[in-house]
């Protein structure tokens, strides 16, 4: 049986990020910014995942704002991937 965050995962690669906000305004859920203006994922329980390529998963709710979020990015700095193969879903390396 599958929980409710193991289907995709997501992390943000802060180097490319932009501080543009628009994944924190589509799902603030999972997003959130830092006082260095950069965005983050964050864990179930609401805690920023600050180390680098720190990947959480996506609550099954939001996966379309995730993944609208990691298309629409200025800097194409969200990964969105398969859980269970890592293949790339929304971002960098997605078809």
């Amino acid at each position: 049986m599958s929980s409710d965050t193991d289907e995709l995962q997501v992390w943000i690669d802060q180097d490319l990020c932009t501080g543009d906000g628009l994944c924190v305004q589509y799902a603030p859920e999972v997003f959130e910014f830092d006082i260095d203006g950069l965005a983050y994922v964050k864990d179930d329980a609401g805690e920023l995942l600050q180390n680098p390529g720190v990947r959480t998963g996506v609550p099954r709710h939001l996966v379309l704002e995730v993944i609208d979020s990691a298309k629409e990015c200025p800097g194409d700095c969200i990964h969105v991937v398969r859980a269970a193969d890592d293949v790339a879903v929304a971002g960098p390396g997605a078809e």
